[in-house]
């Protein structure tokens, strides 16, 4: 099976009332977690790539990675660009045989915005990639992405629909209350679910977005926290809502940070109860374990997004 481009994935979502996870890569082990997951599962999965992971990784090293992970499995697989900035990364990314990109035109004013992602649309489509673009900004800070609470403003839904009719994106990332980070709420989290119904309703069978939408669970915070990590007070979106988000027509929900605490945590109890280990693969290897449990627990628990791959056999 070849990488898939967004489009058909997101059409059984939004039909089915459920949301494909898009989960952020660094390394092979991140993959490979994620990706053995999704097997046992049998759902179609998202593997998304940062500006800053493009700069570690190397974007061939990372679609290597995943073209094994297809050989291995034979998933429906989307390689996407989280956060791309400017028209010159998207284009790069498609280049290199990313199959969707994610335009990021957000800090812009509206017009410029749209201009932006039409550009990119353009270029994407005629080589049957997908685009998402961003309307509204989210609060807190991920590798590049670093918007103040003063700065955050969230989604108009008549301009969502403008912006969806102008540009011909293929999924829209909204901001309803989820924020970038480990720090989302500082007091009882609350998404807004009457602007999500309401944007849902203007743009009917359409694909929405949830960026920022890591849960903190508390057990991998608990156990990073214990050997030795410093992220007091982290706390993020209960799983509850990112669930019935996807009732609403949202059909992605981003996770970077849950993968990044789960994979630490094993890593630093490994280091810290065996002192003497220096082999990298016997801490990578349970931070690849650590991977693979989350994962599949929000697959099942959380998107329910279990069985999908098998429209595609």
């Amino acid at each position: 099976m070849p990488l898939m481009n967004s489009r058909e994935i997101f059409k059984n979502a939004y039909e089915g009332k459920y949301a494909i996870g898009a989960f952020n890569v660094n390394n092979m082990e991140i993959i490979q977690g994620i990706v053995s997951a999704a097997k046992k599962e049998e759902s179609a999965v998202i593997l998304q790539v940062s500006a800053g992971a493009r700069k570690y990784a190397n974007p061939i090293y990372l679609r290597k990675l995943v073209e094994a992970a297809i050989e291995e499995t034979n998933l429906p697989i989307v390689l996407h660009l989280d956060h791309g900035d400017s028209f010159e990364l998207c284009k790069s990314c498609i280049d290199d045989g990313f199959s969707s990109v994610m335009i990021d035109g957000s800090a812009l004013p509206f017009e410029q915005n749209i201009e932006l992602a039409k550009r990119v649309v353009d270029y994407a489509h005629e080589r049957n990639v997908t685009v998402e673009a961003e309307l509204g900004k989210l609060a807190g800070v991920e590798d590049e992405v670093n918007v103040s609470a003063e700065d955050a403003t969230y989604t108009d839904p008549d301009q969502a629909v403008e912006f969806v009719e102008r540009t011909g994106i293929d999924s829209l990332a909204i901001a309803i209350g989820t924020s970038h980070g480990a720090y989302k709420f500082t007091g009882e989290p609350k998404l807004d679910f009457a602007r999500l119904e309401k944007i849902s309703n203007m743009l009917p069978d359409f694909p929405l977005v949830l960026h920022g939408a890591s849960s903190v669970i508390p057990k991998y915070l608990e156990m990073c926290n214990m050997y030795g990590g410093q992220i007091p007070g982290a706390k993020g979106v209960p799983e509850e809502m990112l669930n019935r988000a996807s009732k609403f027509g949202v059909c992605k929900i981003n996770v970077d940070t849950d993968l990044r605490m789960a994979m630490t945590a094993a890593i630093r109890k490994v280091m810290i109860e065996n002192p003497k280990e220096f082999d990298p693969r016997k801490y990578l290897g349970p931070g690849r374990d650590a991977i693979e449990e989350i994962v599949r627990h929000k697959i099942i628990e959380v998107f329910g997004s279990t069985g999908s791959a098998l429209k595609f056999k």
